[in-house]
């Protein structure tokens, strides 16, 4: 009995302190933004755009931390082991539900360290080949990628990332066998796509439709479930002949799991007032992007259901991160 009145003491002066910051003006001062990538990449892009509206919002800065490397371990560590009291806000991406599987044995657990606030974005993968690659369409090229079968090889941007699995998924769902290559980002694997080094590859709207244009690379379809708003004459990869194949790559918010509901509510308000500006979607729109939000609850199922979905996919590919 006695140890139970001294448990509830000891706890009370934190449950106190908790109680009292969810009750103080938020925020008070600068909020730091971990994007675990590295500057100038899309997740960046994304993440600074929706910050800087945010920090005049706000009234207060909104400082961009880039902490790139680990598979975007290094910065999702430094988010996990900060003070959940909002004024630390990690950014996610598809590596946040990816790397549970593919990296057993992650210093954190995505479900149960981080509270989810918000979708921010999302944009869809395009399935673009070298221009020489004999396929005009998405049923063309499933054909010739099984009269050849391991004879086309595909770029990523590296083993286990979105773009990776988006044709590892493909290749479950069409029962085709090509060969990754991967790649130390989209640019190189784009060029060497360009080149005809490698025949294809599932590249982000951003990454290839300047290519597209050009002609040097050419498109058969988008990965999500309707078509892109930004190539509205280009077929979904599931009505263009692979019925359900849906993936996007995609950004968020996550804040460290003790974080008051208070704060995750005005975050999750005040963000989502941002996204939908007509000048944060012209911006997203411009990049290949579209704006996403939802509720903290809506994103956590997201979240849970990529994870469910891609734990699927690893396995059946056999993927592995030394």
């Amino acid at each position: 009995m006695r140890d139970a009145i001294d448990r509830e003491s000891a706890a009370a002066p934190v449950l106190i302190a908790q109680v009292s910051a969810s009750r103080e003006p938020y925020p008070k001062r600068s909020i730091r933004v971990i994007v675990p990538y590295a500057t100038g990449g899309g997740t960046d892009i994304i993440a600074r755009v929706v910050t800087q509206r945010l920090s005049e919002m706000l009234g207060q800065q909104l400082v961009v931390d880039n902490r790139a490397g680990g598979g975007t371990i290094i910065g999702t560590q430094l988010a996990v082991s900060a003070p959940a009291d909002g004024y630390t806000i990690l950014v996610s991406a598809p590596s946040f539900a990816i790397n549970p599987t593919t990296r057993p044995n992650l210093p954190y657990d995505v479900l149960k360290d981080f509270r989810p606030v918000t979708q921010l974005a999302f944009q869809p993968y395009v399935l673009v080949t070298h221009p020489k690659v004999p396929a005009n369409d998405v049923k063309e090229f499933i054909a010739l990628a099984k009269d050849k079968p391991d004879s086309l090889n595909f770029g990523s941007t590296g083993t286990g990332s979105g773009s990776h699995l988006a044709a590892e998924l493909f290749k479950i769902m069409t029962q085709t066998k090509t060969q990754h290559i991967s790649y130390r980002g989209m640019g190189p694997a784009v060029i060497d796509v360009m080149g005809g080094q490698v025949q294809f590859i599932f590249g982000t709207v951003l990454a290839v439709v300047p290519h597209m244009r050009t002609g040097k690379l050419k498109a058969l379809g988008v990965s999500s479930e309707r078509r892109s708003t930004s190539l509205p004459s280009l077929p979904t990869i599931a009505e263009a002949g692979v019925p359900g194949y849906s993936t996007v790559s995609w950004t968020g918010m996550h804040v460290p799991a003790g974080v008051p509901d208070a704060i995750v509510r005005k975050l999750n308000t005040d963000v989502l007032a941002v996204i939908n500006r007509p000048d944060v979607r012209e911006r997203f729109l411009h990049d290949g992007a579209e704006p996403a939000g939802g509720t903290p609850a809506d994103f956590g199922k997201f979240v849970r259901d990529e994870i469910a979905k891609w734990n699927k996919v690893i396995k059946a590919a056999d993927i592995r991160i030394d």
